[in-house]
């Protein structure tokens, strides 16, 4: 038992299972303040342009009687499809979609940036065009004298 909590312990300390937590809280507040952005701020607007419609309350009632809204339809034990509800989902997507394009996009560029090319360490020969290492002063396949570069 002592064995396994202690490689368990090992595993929870790696460098990857602590960023990956991180990455997880960190990820369900964005998921909080993009719920917020697409509820509070983007809906209503959408909805004033589309006559005051509110879309979290709109769904099809599939039990046949009449219900005000989602809210007393559900409490009320209906069979309703809350296709209002979905679209609030699919918008919440969209955003975060974009905002991992737009990061993961800004993550590559900053690592094309980094990313030094190596120098290289052979050249051609000028006379017989075999790979020779950048200092060499003499050809080894032709023997030909070779100016340093």
């Amino acid at each position: 038992m002592k064995k396994f909590l202690n490689e368990f312990k090992d595993f929870v300390m790696r460098g990857n299972v602590l960023d990956m937590a991180i990455g997880i809280i960190v990820g369900i507040a964005f998921g909080s303040i993009v719920n917020s952005l697409v509820n509070d701020v983007l809906m209503p607007p959408i909805g004033l342009l589309f006559g005051k419609v509110d879309f979290s309350n709109l769904f099809i009632n599939l039990s046949g009687g009449s219900y005000a809204s989602l809210a007393e339809a559900r409490n009320a034990g209906a069979a309703v499809i809350a296709y209002g509800a979905f679209i609030n989902v699919v918008i919440n997507f969209i955003i975060v979609a974009i905002v991992v394009f737009v990061v993961v996009q800004q993550v590559n560029r900053l690592r094309r940036l980094k990313e030094v090319p190596p120098e290289p360490s052979k050249r051609d020969c000028p006379y017989c065009l075999s790979p020779i290492p950048i200092k060499a002063t003499r050809c080894p396949q032709c023997t030909s004298e070779l100016k340093t570069p």
